[in-house]
């Protein structure tokens, strides 16, 4: 951006009560063709206060963009159970999307497609080949004539692997999750063989019932994650359950059976979980994994490490909040940061990206709004298992670090 600058307009050095000539109509045009906001603040505007404010409105466009995820979620799901459910899932996609979609091989197809001369059809054509032959990638995407193309593979589709493909000429960062959403059930909604009583289940969970009744029963549960193995249906097969993610880093499974080992595979098992618990089960698989990997087992389950599993829960929880409730996410995020680096300034600044003197001075508003000598060990080891129990609660809010 370098043919942006403009010597006329005061930098961050420059005389603040200087008149501010108004942004040269070059600049507006560089910011528009790059995709760029350009803010405009009075003279004398603290560069805090700019963070601020950009901050919320990014956290806004945050929250707008999850509750457009989750109607069109819900929308989806309703078309699912429409009569008409291949053409209505389609219809209602293109319509989240704003573009075209279509289902590969048979063409069923909705919304405006790219215009014939364009190389986009083309282009999507080719990622709807390459997903749809046997050992392609899950999905795929690329970008041509200002279109941007998706393709996702669903279930197999006579002697061919069927897709889901999308062309749209805007993309939102929750466009992969509803479009993953609808190659879910249409997958479901195209299978050879049929699939009610999933489809019914994923129904009923994606139009906001309770995991209970989308799973059928109470449980307990076991979440499991695995690898190692090239049959992830085999392995859902063997631990009784049609409910894997073969997916990821690791293949998730959730079965209401014990698992036990098997052949190939390296297993993490979660604790016995009811329905309403099963995001702290999959990360206790999570972890389970990590062990057996590391001892080199077949399978490892999940167990409550050292003095976390003399208190209970919601005991630690709750402790953990009073303590804690004095700091903002910065501060938290600071001084766990800084307990997990034994005190360096340095290598804590390093890890957060900020300034040394940043560092300390988090650390000294730490101290004086908790009311606690950090120098202390007996305090340090307190606020690192608050610390650690308040981040196994929620993940905490992602955003731009804020000075204490």
């Amino acid at each position: 951006m370098d043919e942006s600058r403009t010597p006329d307009v005061p930098g961050p050095g420059g005389d603040p009560a200087s008149p501010v000539p108004p942004v040269p109509r070059a600049r507006l045009g560089q910011c528009a063709r790059h995709g760029l906001p350009l803010v405009e603040v009075p003279p004398r505007t603290p560069f805090t206060a700019v963070a601020r404010a950009v901050w919320r409105l990014m956290a806004e466009a945050r929250t707008r963009e999850l509750r457009r995820v989750t109607e069109a979620q819900q929308a989806l799901a309703a078309a699912a159970a429409r009569p008409d459910p291949v053409p209505a899932v389609l219809s209602r996609l293109a319509a989240g999307l704003g573009g075209y979609v279509v289902l590969w091989p048979d063409g069923r197809a909705a919304g405006s497609p790219p215009p014939a001369a364009a190389g986009a059809r083309e282009a999507l054509d080719a990622l709807l080949a390459r997903v749809g032959r046997p050992g392609g990638p899950a999905t795929a995407t690329d970008q041509a004539d200002g279109w941007h193309l998706a393709a996702h593979a669903l279930g197999r589709h006579a002697d061919r692997q069927a897709a889901l493909g999308t062309a749209a000429p805007a993309r939102s960062p929750g466009d992969h999750t509803v479009a993953s959403v609808a190659a879910v059930l249409l997958t479901l909604l195209t299978a050879e063989r049929p699939a009610g009583e999933q489809a019914a289940a994923l129904t009923r969970l994606l139009l906001g019932g309770s995991p209970a009744a989308a799973l059928g029963g109470p449980g307990p549960w076991y979440a499991v994650h695995a690898r190692g193995g090239a049959d992830p249906r085999g392995l859902a097969a063997a631990l009784g359950t049609v409910l894997a993610d073969p997916d990821g880093p690791a293949v998730r499974l959730l079965t209401d059976r014990d698992p036990a080992p098997q052949p190939g595979w390296r297993l993490g098992v979660s604790a016995p979980a009811a329905p309403d618990a099963l995001a702290v089960a999959d990360a206790q698989a999570r972890r389970a994994l990590a062990r057996a990997e590391a001892a080199r087992a077949s399978l490892a389950r999940h167990t409550e490490p050292g003095l976390a599993g003399l208190v209970g829960e919601a005991e630690a929880r709750a402790h953990a909040e009073a303590l804690l409730g004095p700091l903002s996410p910065a501060l938290r995020e600071t001084l766990r940061a800084w307990l997990a680096r034994h005190g360096s300034w340095d290598r804590t600044a390093a890890d957060l990206g900020v300034h040394r003197n940043t560092v300390r001075q988090r650390i000294a508003r730490t101290a004086a709004l908790l009311d606690r000598d950090l120098d202390d060990a007996d305090v340090r080891m307190e606020l690192w298992f608050a610390l650690r129990t308040a981040a196994d609660g929620e993940a905490p809010p992602a955003g731009p670090p804020v000075s204490g």
